[in-house]
């Protein structure tokens, strides 16, 4: 079996979506804020199963691009690259089946790890994320995101 055959919740993911993330300081105090644009793709060739390109602007005008290209592996998708080291996976307790959890830590800094749940709607047109940064076993950021699918055809997107 493949990817999509053993990720279907993660497969429903493929494609182009606009979205906002808001951060917050551990005492609940919004400490940044910015738009994105991802694309999930699952492409039929190459050497990467999964390539997620994040594309992220703020309000000044300040702009960033990050590519996770992943591999695959008993049921998870892998992350081990110069920014992230880490997996997502599907849970399988969720019977709705709208849940991945994935977990990651920063390169170069072993005080620090992240857990984010991602929820699909049920339509799967919108999703949300939050991210739990972390440190040395206290939380020190939360990430709220909300994003909405704008196209399934990421290829049309990728220029």
């Amino acid at each position: 079996m493949g990817i999509r055959e053993d990720m279907p919740v993660l497969a429903r993911h493929e494609g182009v979506w606009d979205g906002v993330y808001v951060y917050y300081n551990a005492a609940g105090v919004k400490i940044d804020e910015h738009q994105s644009r991802l694309l999930c793709r699952f492409p039929a060739q190459g050497p990467h199963p999964y390539h997620q390109t994040n594309f992220y602007t703020w309000a000044d005008g300040r702009t960033e691009t990050r590519d996770f290209p992943a591999r695959y592996a008993d049921k998870r998708v892998w992350w081990d690259n110069e920014l992230i080291k880490g997996w997502a996976a599907e849970v399988a307790l969720d019977e709705y089946r709208r849940t991945v959890m994935l977990y990651w830590q920063r390169q170069g800094d072993p005080s620090l790890y992240l857990y984010e749940m991602i929820q699909l709607s049920d339509d799967g047109q919108n999703r949300c994320r939050t991210w739990h940064w972390i440190r040395n076993g206290q939380l020190e950021t939360r990430t709220a995101i909300q994003e909405r699918l704008i196209s399934r055809d990421w290829q049309s997107y990728e220029k």
